[in-house]
């Protein structure tokens, strides 16, 4: 095995023991326990290993010095010329070639079984293994494809990963919980999962999640750590940090996060792909309800493509989700609307260059730069937004998401005696000491729909400063305030959980990756010399963030580059439909 691969034993401090204090909270004196979830995560570890064991030729056997960051190129060792012809689709690419009998569902299984093997080797992204049934189910759709000459959906033969806490059923959903693993065996798929089944969908990996799933980074005491494969010294993001990882080395073309704070996006843009957070209600969520109402994740696509994402949504709403999910709203897909056939020619774009809380790191600020001259040049209009109320946003949805002063995540880990990992401990830091009475619920809950007020008007009164009359059509922001950061230093989630709070779609989109030159290499990427950031900082988490960059620009070289475009509560279809008009200014102004 190459060293890449970390162990959870690995990631404890020396202090940590069985002592782990976070408000009060303590898992002092229960080292039987503690070395009892030992057993249970290396019983977890031992039964992926087995299986993956069964596939030698896939693995990555060399040990990789620890100077090489960049590991991606190593996930594609095993593959022939016309598997990586394979994996160098999108998704929607790959199911228009099965359609037509250029690949077998075998065949494009495989390659992406083959992928994702190496893949873990070099990130540690995959939870449970399912390459049996896999080859199984896409020989069935062969068989069913050479008999009908017919498809038996959308993504016949179309490989998908699901984020671990995804139920599939049959398999485990330990969701980075020692307490979780081995007991939480799916009955059932989760609705999302039954349609893409029905569409075709061949289901081989799930990805990992962190411990909580509340967080940016993806790190838990089942399975370990998750490497960024562009920089191992990175975080992948989180909390769908194993499906960016996998995604970004070619090793799934189609999979499922779950978003309520950023976990969709934040992994998406340190992994250069696309990313979707949809508003709560129109999409299917991940079938693992915990009972939370007052901010909801809501499960969306990571993909390679905009089109791809587009896909998605058109298979989730044709399948009526509103039927099977009493809290989803009944809003059919609009394709006329996703093709863009109702924009006007003339758009305009609000840029957030800084909100307020945290300016962005300069490889940021020149990919806003690049989007805006493009869409100009594109005869498209571009305003400076206003940022308004970050830091209060921040704080109101921090308390939503512990309305119970994290009970139920202290509980679960005192259930199997594992101590809370880095990330963890630093979300529970920001709750309250007991759970918030009803009362106190009712205010925040009103403090919550003040704030989305609030940011309508702010919203709408952006159209006094437009020249189309018109209130901006889409917001284009960073989704972090910097790259991909070194692991256990995300302490940022204003760029994204302030439209989480908001409910407002919102789709990640990638420029390319941070070459730290002075010279363009004339393949997309972002160029930016490393000026330091001298501005006073505002705040403690801003100067935390500025003097990542001033004291290693460097860092950052080789990381991918990416931003977000936020649209209208419940315009899923318009902002994809604007996010083809960006794509297609950016690629007009190269």
């Amino acid at each position: 095995m190459p060293h890449v691969v970390i162990s959870p034993f690995d990631n404890m401090s020396p202090d940590t023991n069985v002592i782990t204090r976070i408000n009060g909270f303590s898992t002092n004196g229960i080292t039987n326990d503690y070395l009892q979830w030992k057993k249970v995560a290396a019983a977890k570890q031992m039964q992926r290993e087995k299986i993956l064991s069964n596939y030698l030729a896939w693995r990555v056997r060399e040990d990789i010095p620890l100077e090489i960051k960049n590991v991606s190129s190593y996930a594609l060792h095993a593959l022939t010329d016309r598997e990586k012809g394979i994996i160098n689709q999108d998704a929607t690419g790959l199911a228009e070639m099965l359609r037509f009998g250029h690949y077998s569902a075998l065949e494009v299984t495989t390659a992406y079984c083959k992928v994702a093997t190496a893949a873990q080797d070099l990130t540690n992204c995959l939870t449970e293994i399912l390459f049996e049934e896999a080859f199984q189910r896409a020989k069935e759709l062969d068989d069913y494809f050479l008999r009908t000459g017919q498809t038996v959906g959308p993504l016949h033969g179309v490989p998908v990963s699901i984020k671990d806490h995804i139920l599939l059923k049959g398999h485990d959903t330990s969701s980075g919980y020692i307490e979780w693993a081995f007991k939480t065996k799916a009955e059932t798929d989760a609705v999302a999962v039954r349609i893409l089944r029905e569409a075709g969908a061949v289901f081989y990996v799930k990805t990992a999640n962190p411990q909580s799933l509340l967080s940016l980074e993806t790190n838990n005491n089942v399975w370990g750590r998750t490497l960024n494969p562009f920089n191992r010294n990175s975080t992948p993001g989180g909390s769908s940090g194993g499906e960016g990882a996998l995604i970004a080395v070619r090793g799934s073309p189609f999979g499922l996060g779950t978003d309520i704070g950023g976990s969709i996006r934040v992994p998406a843009v340190h992994s250069g792909i696309y990313g979707f957070k949809a508003s709560v209600a129109r999409l299917p969520h991940a079938g693992s309800h915990d009972g939370m109402d007052a901010i909801v994740g809501v499960l969306g696509p990571m993909t390679h493509s905009a089109r791809d994402l587009s896909l998605f949504c058109k298979i989730m709403l044709d399948a009526k989700p509103w039927l099977v999910e009493a809290p989803l709203l009944e809003i059919p897909w609009r394709q006329e609307i996703a093709d863009g056939l109702t924009l006007p020619s003339k758009l305009s774009f609000g840029i957030i260059w800084d909100d307020g809380v945290v300016a962005p790191h300069p490889p940021l600020v020149q990919a806003l730069q690049l989007v805006k001259s493009a869409l100009i040049a594109a005869g498209h209009e571009v305003i400076d937004w206003i940022p308004r109320n970050h830091q209060q946003g921040w704080d109101l949805i921090s308390q939503l998401y512990l309305l119970d002063a994290g009970k139920e995540y202290k509980e679960t880990l005192l259930a199997a005696g594992e101590p809370a990992v880095q990330q963890t401990e630093w979300i529970l830091s920001h709750a309250k000491d007991k759970p918030y009475s009803v009362g106190e619920i009712f205010q925040l809950n009103l403090a919550r729909e003040k704030f989305r007020a609030d940011a309508l008007g702010h919203w709408n009164e952006t159209k006094t400063r437009t020249t189309t009359g018109r209130a901006v059509d889409g917001i284009i922001s960073p989704v972090a305030p910097s790259l991909a950061p070194p692991h256990d230093t995300t302490v940022s989630w204003t760029y994204t959980s302030h439209w989480n709070l908001l409910d407002y779609p919102a789709a990640v989109f990638p420029m390319g990756r941070y070459n730290g030159s002075g010279n363009s290499s004339g393949s997309g990427d972002v160029v930016a010399t490393p000026p330091k950031l001298g501005l006073a900082p505002r705040n403690e988490t801003e100067a935390f963030v500025h003097k990542q960059w001033n004291d290693d620009p460097n860092q950052s070289i080789g990381l991918p580059v990416g931003l977000q475009l936020i649209g209208r509560r419940h315009n899923e279809e318009k902002v994809l439909a604007m996010l083809a008009i960006v794509e297609k200014a950016l690629a007009e102004r190269k």
